[in-house]
């Protein structure tokens, strides 16, 4: 394979370390792999030709890969049986495999779907998805990991490795998906990689939106000063490309709960997207949602206020449905999840101030 010319796209061990202590930009939970065959290439079959120029990744890797659309040349997708040709520009999309061994824990998952190809569960506020620096343990991978060990398996056969296709901050809550093959690991972040999936949160935010219903296109990047968090670019002159659509579910005078689609999935895109336009997330801390805005400042406005901070300490933020295609039977299914006790506390704190007046 000497000749051959590779390009791999992806975030170093430090740098994917660092992003796994948030939900990271699901571009980069990919990796990305361009390459030019030679003028010399002689015919080979494409999956044949990748797993020898791609010792590093399993022959399975790529044909699911394969299966998937997730193999172009010269920008057409291809089947494994492609004959490759000299000058073709080859382009592979990988998901990334389930981390090293972990310790399996027993930590209680709420799974609302489950089948040989997919699990589909509401995770709670406070849990954290996937390990990282500051999360060793107690995380839902390490609970699924232990959900895993207990199911039964075919004999001969290893234990299947949940793959976290997607992730939500440790303070959201709300549905997620995970691969439980790894053909639907890479049939399903296909579908997030190409924004094919239909994902839908709940949010409650300060102020009184003026209009139903909206569009923001701003690009998302890291914040200048604070590299911690992100910041909006409507310029396009930093961050990547994000869309988030919302429409107005209810108005309380002082907040408004909305409902957030996403076409793009950047880090903290709807967090960022609601205070570039000025409607900060209540209680989110990394983006000032935890001071008080607006109101009449009366005693009893800044009583609803602190009542609220008891009852949501944290961004006011849910997943509430995903839409996607099944890997095996390819039926389009839905999954909903109702509002956590303490993000409804809040909603029917705020409903009650509204329907009372001041």
């Amino acid at each position: 394979m000497r000749g051959h010319r590779l390009t791999k796209h992806k975030t170093s061990r430090e740098e994917r370390e660092a992003l796994l202590e948030s939900p990271q930009d699901e571009d980069s939970m990919y990796e990305h792999f361009t390459l030019e065959a030679t003028q010399g290439q002689k015919p080979i079959r494409i999956d044949v030709f990748l797993a020898n120029l791609l010792p590093f990744s399993s022959r399975s890797r790529i044909k699911n890969a394969s299966l998937t659309g997730s193999i172009a040349v010269n920008d057409k997708t291809v089947k494994a049986s492609y004959k490759v040709r000299p000058g073709d520009q080859i382009k592979l999309l990988l998901p990334y495999p389930p981390g090293p061994e972990l310790e399996a824990e027993n930590i209680p998952l709420d799974i609302r779907y489950e089948d040989d190809s997919l699990i589909i569960l509401h995770k709670p506020p406070g849990m954290v998805c996937h390990p990282s620096l500051g999360h060793r343990t107690g995380t839902l991978i390490h609970g699924l990991l232990w959900h895993f060990g207990n199911l039964p398996q075919p004999k001969g056969e290893e234990t299947p490795r949940p793959g976290l296709v997607h992730r939500i901050d440790r303070d959201t809550s709300g549905i997620l998906v995970i691969a439980k093959t790894e053909y639907a690991m890479a049939h399903v972040s296909k579908q997030f990689f190409d924004h094919s999936t239909d994902r839908n949160y709940v949010a409650l935010v300060w102020g009184d939106m003026k209009e139903d219903r909206g569009t923001v296109v701003a690009h998302i990047g890291r914040n200048q000063r604070d590299r911690k968090i992100f910041q909006a670019y409507p310029g396009g002159e930093v961050g990547k490309h994000a869309i988030t659509h919302y429409e107005v579910l209810e108005r309380y005078g002082a907040a408004t709960l909305v409902r957030c689609k996403l076409e793009t999935g950047r880090t903290h895109q709807i967090r960022v997207h609601m205070k570039h336009i000025g409607h900060t997330l209540f209680g989110d801390k990394e983006y000032g949602g935890d001071k008080v805005h607006g109101g009449s400042g009366s005693r009893k406005y800044q009583q609803l206020i602190r009542s609220c901070f008891e009852v949501m300490p944290r961004q006011a933020l849910h997943a509430r449905s995903l839409v996607l295609d099944h890997p095996v039977s390819g039926e389009r299914l839905t999954f909903e999840s109702e509002l956590p006790p303490d993000f409804q506390a809040a909603v029917d704190l705020f409903r009650q101030w509204a329907k009372e007046g001041e």
